[in-house]
């Protein structure tokens, strides 16, 4: 067998850049599992240089192994180690679009851009459709999407993106900017953007948008869907139906900046709240076999809590390794975890 060493991209978030060592050891189980068949094996680290890597041995690895290693959330390059030396291996990703689509916003509590590929990563690998990663257009809904972290990420992988937010000013700023920046990247799309009318009265706003990376693919209909509603998450059922996504990836308030909203206690600090009422409808809204993906702050709600919450609402927890191991700091109030659960086939 041959071996072979990951580098860690970079990280401007110091804390995070200490962590990814090890959740990239995890994620790249996640991926040998759910796309590779479990060919990989002594998954560790080495440090070469004062520079640390991700090494693993596997047999000669395929142009679409490297195709799916690509994706890692936090992969730089790829080696195959002969002796002394590190021989290049060439990677490619599904990247659709520049990536000043995830990276060009900037505001106070939004999540690291790494982390965010990582938990829709992770997700879509415990799915049924796991091996068709290079392959199927997901359907992606973010129950909670704030300014579209989730939905960027989704976009750039060629996914159709959905979300739902209560908070008028995310909405509002993210709609500006996903519009601007289409126009200003001169990419193919047609874009709808009102008010949403029931009973003549005005109960959310909604944009839609059909584009496509290449023109070609546009006027041939191949197009991605974007859906983003200002609305309250316990009424997606109004607004999306049943049975129609592949992944639920979400980051749960963590409670320090921001609190959960829910109808009958309004603000408060726990999560669990919000996932007890919200769990049951964004299960609804997934197909069977597809998965939900959480992200949540371990302080203020527990793993068991959360994942007895995702099981009364009828799915299956993954729980068995490499999905134990997640779990990182992100300041000193924040120790950040990561829940998938499947939806029965």
């Amino acid at each position: 067998m041959a071996l072979y060493a990951l580098l860690i991209l970079p990280s401007a978030n110091r804390v995070y850049a200490d962590a990814s060592v090890e959740l990239t050891q995890a994620e790249l189980t996640a991926f040998d599992r759910g796309v590779l068949g479990n060919r990989l094996a002594e998954v560790g680290t080495r440090t070469v240089g004062g520079v640390p890597y991700v090494t693993f041995e596997a047999d000669a690895i395929t142009e679409q192994d490297a195709a799916v290693l690509g994706n890692l959330s936090s992969v730089y390059a790829l080696f195959e180690v002969v002796g002394d030396l590190f021989r290049p291996v060439d990677v490619t990703r599904l990247d659709r679009f520049d990536d000043d689509l995830i990276t060009i916003q900037k505001y106070q509590g939004k999540t690291n851009e790494q982390f965010t590929k990582l938990l829709l990563n992770v997700t879509l690998l415990a799915s049924e459709h796991a091996r068709d990663f290079l392959t199927r257009r997901f359907r992606v809904l973010d129950p909670l999407c704030g300014r579209g972290t989730t939905l960027n990420q989704a976009l750039m992988y060629g996914f159709d993106a959905a979300g739902i937010d209560r908070d008028q000013k995310d909405f509002e700023a993210y709609a500006a900017f996903i519009q601007t920046w289409l126009k200003r990247k001169r990419i193919k799309h047609k874009a709808e953007f009102g008010p949403v009318r029931r009973e003549r009265q005005v109960v959310a706003k909604r944009l839609r948008i059909d584009l496509a990376a290449d023109r070609d693919d546009y006027k041939a209909g191949a197009t991605q869907s974007f859906d983003v509603v200002n609305a309250d998450t316990m009424r997606s059922r109004e607004f999306f139906k049943d049975g129609t996504f592949d992944l639920v990836v979400t980051d749960l308030p963590y409670g320090v900046q921001h609190g959960s909203r829910t109808a009958g206690k309004g603000l408060v600090r726990s999560p669990e709240d919000l996932l007890a009422e919200g769990a049951p409808v964004w299960a609804r809204l997934l197909r069977p076999g597809g998965a939900m993906g959480i992200a949540w702050n371990t302080f203020v709600a527990k793993r068991e809590v959360a994942a007895g919450l995702l099981a009364e609402a009828g799915l299956e927890v993954v729980d068995d390794e490499p999905y134990q191991s997640f779990r990182h700091r992100v300041d000193q109030a924040i120790l950040r975890d990561v829940l998938v659960a499947r939806k029965p086939a």
